[in-house]
């Protein structure tokens, strides 16, 4: 399939244009020639009414494009201030640094600029890509999903950036899966399916059905429904759990059968620290503090967890954690399996069992890809975030703890994705979801607690939730100390 084909688009001075379609629609791929990182096979690009070849993405930033990408371009070794340095002019560090907070704090963005970038969470870099953006002062200004990581109060603030630039003249292209964001932000709206203009529409219409409908073809799927389910017995039970680094800990949490235990917070309050406690990236002080069907576990590594105990992880960031982007899908489908004796045995993988099983990912969840073969990096976000999930999903696994299920995905995905933890938690499996997105939680979950700065709150009824406390204790405000 052609990623873009005979595609046309107008983006006005002072205009905030939605671009819209499922994944694999072709919008990362139009927005990324015009970011001088891939070339057309042919058409033309005019800007301010002088036809432009964009031949490499410093052409593109002079021309004055400037892009967030849905995917990070950032260097995880060097610091936030190092990485907003890059791609700008030559500036004094010091006017650099200035300039950088006051923007950051103009925003309401929390950054530390000394922070080392491998040390922060998603929602943390995603702030870092759009400060670095917004300091070059684009023309055009491109954003590729900017709210997936983003809490419902930062993405607020970052509209209110948006808008005052479309005010001052700047041209925007908003690229989004949640068409309440498009309806609230975007002057009008250009949709993609399978490469192809499918039409346009005026978003402020209230029209979410419509458009939602020209993005997959049909209608939109019903939402998923949260059951009525009957917990089982305990499952996980974990008492003053603690990380060798000390940069998480558990005081009290019981999990059941057939429960999805939500996990809400503002990025960077320690979810990552409690996804590696839980998952055995990161090793416990004392074993017995985690048991499972009350046997002590704290001192099993990932792949035990997954071999032994039959539990699955999908973690926050796909691209360098949940997948090796140079490695292809086949490949990738291998790395969380390494310890099934029906993936590898005796030193020697079963490449046939292997391919059969990313065959069953792609075609169970709708991967869109150009092959098997291909690297996991030539992916669509939206894509490899459904590879990366169906993965594990497709094991059905004992307990499930999943990062942020369906960042980047488009609705019709977001709700298979959803509909299939439903589906595993009524089988009797145990999930943890730990998500930014509100509704999401609310849709999905029996029970939330609350992370914020490192402590969890004890875990409640979702129905005993309201978003207004929900929002209270994110910031911190009823949270109950646990470490």
């Amino acid at each position: 399939m052609t990623a873009n084909d005979a595609v046309s688009l107008e983006l006005n001075s002072g205009q905030i244009l939605a671009l819209l379609g499922e994944n694999g629609a072709g919008k990362s791929t139009l927005m990324k020639i015009l970011a001088g990182l891939t070339q057309p096979d042919q058409g033309t690009i005019e800007i301010q009414g002088v036809d432009v070849v964009i031949r490499s993405p410093n052409q593109s930033r002079q021309l004055g494009i400037g892009m967030v990408q849905q995917h990070f371009a950032l260097f995880d070794g060097l610091s936030v201030l190092d990485n907003i340095a890059l791609g700008l002019p030559k500036i004094a560090r010091s006017e650099l640094r200035e300039r950088a907070m006051q923007l950051a704090t103009t925003y309401g963005f929390q950054l530390d600029l000394d922070d080392t970038v491998f040390s922060l969470s998603a929602g943390e870099k995603q702030r870092i890509e759009i400060v670095r953006t917004l300091l070059s002062e684009p023309k055009i200004l491109i954003l590729d999903e900017p709210t997936s990581v983003l809490t419902p109060q930062e993405a607020d603030q970052l509209f209110d950036a948006i808008r005052r630039l479309a005010d001052r003249g700047h041209g925007i292209i908003f690229i989004s899966h949640k068409l309440d964001e498009v309806a609230r932000l975007c002057d009008s709206a250009v949709i993609l399916r399978r490469g192809r203009v499918v039409g346009t529409c005026d978003p402020r219409g209230g029209a979410q059905s419509e458009m939602a409908a020209m993005m997959l073809g049909s209608q939109l799927p019903d939402r998923t429904q949260r059951g009525t389910r009957t917990l089982g017995a305990p499952q996980l039970v974990i008492h003053d759990a603690q990380s060798t680094q000390g940069d998480a800990a558990i005081k009290s949490l019981t999990l059941h059968a057939g429960e999805i235990l939500g996990i809400a917070g503002v990025a960077g309050n320690g979810q990552d620290a409690l996804f590696a406690l839980l998952s055995g990236e990161s090793s416990m002080t004392q074993e017995r503090a985690l048991k499972w069907l009350d046997q002590p576990v704290g001192g099993l590594d990932p792949n035990a967890r997954r071999s032994q105990l039959g539990w699955a992880f999908v973690p926050e960031e796909r691209l360098g954690h949940g997948a090796v982007p140079h490695l292809s899908l086949t490949e990738n489908a291998l790395l969380t399996n390494l310890a099934d004796p029906t993936f590898a045995s005796n030193r020697l993988i079963h490449w046939s069992h292997v391919t059969q099983t990313a065959e069953s990912i792609a075609t169970q969840f709708d991967v869109r890809h150009a092959g098997l073969h291909r690297q996991a990096r030539s992916l669509s976000g939206g894509n490899l975030q459904k590879f990366v999930v169906g993965r594990e999903l497709i094991k059905n696994p004992t307990l499930l703890i999943i990062n942020q299920p369906t960042w980047g995905v488009d609705m019709g995905a977001a709700r298979h994705i959803r509909d299939a933890i439903n589906t595993l938690a009524e089988a009797g499996g145990s999930v943890i979801v730990i998500s930014q997105d509100l509704d999401e939680l609310f849709e999905l979950c029996d029970t939330l607690c609350v992370i914020n700065h490192g402590t969890l709150s004890p875990p409640r009824l979702i129905d005993d939730w309201t978003l207004v406390e929900l929002g209270l204790a994110m910031g911190g405000q009823t949270t109950e100390t646990i470490s």
